[in-house]
């Protein structure tokens, strides 16, 4: 007859065998649902829709005369402010007048990062990195979208903060607070389903595929975003559509 101690031991086996084999089941149902990156990085890396490090997020690479810059979002630091290892913050979109007490007027909510020059992924400048959702290859003939570009329902896609997301484009207008509760008035800001968080401000948002947007508030935790070729206009800025936007690299640059 077995003993009470050896059918005890033979039960706390068999319980954590149970647990083992439950762990490992969870973890098999992870690895196949998790959503995981099939696109190589590049070096140095393509921040175009990703986290630029120490800032906000990157929105599209541009070019101003014969500088690479990296469109982004005032909310993380104004212009001067030198982000480490990535390059310096240039101006805000911001109209020299605006008729609201109160108030700063911008085409959008946007400003750029001087790229550092070791920091240019010479070859990619017409990439944009959606993370686990793949790499965006901007054509040529790609023409960023303005606010009477976007309509209702219309698809948008995001990633930012290495998390990417798709919804609808749900409400547009303009934005005018009042002053103590936002500042900035936007005659133009895209209310939509796509929810957004922390991080995320900068962030390029595609809409039906095309550089849209910059991802600019968030309503009730769903995402505003404020027209790109606005807030490229605004700064004198030129979108990138060719591998090194239109320009020689150095010679040595890594491609």
């Amino acid at each position: 007859m077995t003993s009470p101690l050896v059918r005890a031991r033979r039960l706390v086996i068999v319980a954590l065998l149970g647990v083992l084999l439950g762990i490992g089941l969870l973890w098999g149902v992870s690895t196949l649902t998790t959503p995981r990156r099939t696109t190589p990085l590049y070096d140095p890396p393509v921040l175009a829709g990703q986290q630029i490090p120490g800032y906000c997020s990157g929105g599209v690479y541009a070019r101003r005369g014969d500088v690479i810059v990296l469109t982004s979002s005032p909310h993380c630091g104004g212009e001067g402010t030198v982000v480490a290892g990535q390059g310096t913050v240039g101006p805000l979109a911001q109209d020299a007048e605006c008729p609201y007490a109160g108030h700063t007027c911008h085409a959008s909510d946007m400003n750029y990062v001087v790229v550092a020059p070791d920091r240019i992924p010479w070859g990619h400048l017409n990439v944009i990195d959606l993370g686990v959702g793949g790499y965006r290859v901007l054509r040529p003939e790609t023409v960023p979208l303005a606010c009477s570009d976007i309509a209702m329902g219309d698809s948008i896609e995001m990633d930012g903060r290495n998390l990417y997301r798709t919804g609808t484009v749900a409400e547009k207008g303009e934005n005018l607070q009042p002053a103590a509760q936002d500042g900035s008035y936007f005659p133009c800001m895209i209310a939509s389903t796509l929810q957004v968080g922390s991080g995320d401000s900068g962030s390029v948002v595609l809409v039906r595929g095309i550089p849209a947007g910059v991802t600019s508030r968030s309503f009730g935790g769903s995402l505003g975003f404020t027209p790109l070729a606005e807030g490229l206009a605004s700064l004198g800025l030129d979108l990138c559509t060719t591998p090194d936007c239109g320009l020689t690299p150095p010679t040595g640059a890594i491609r």
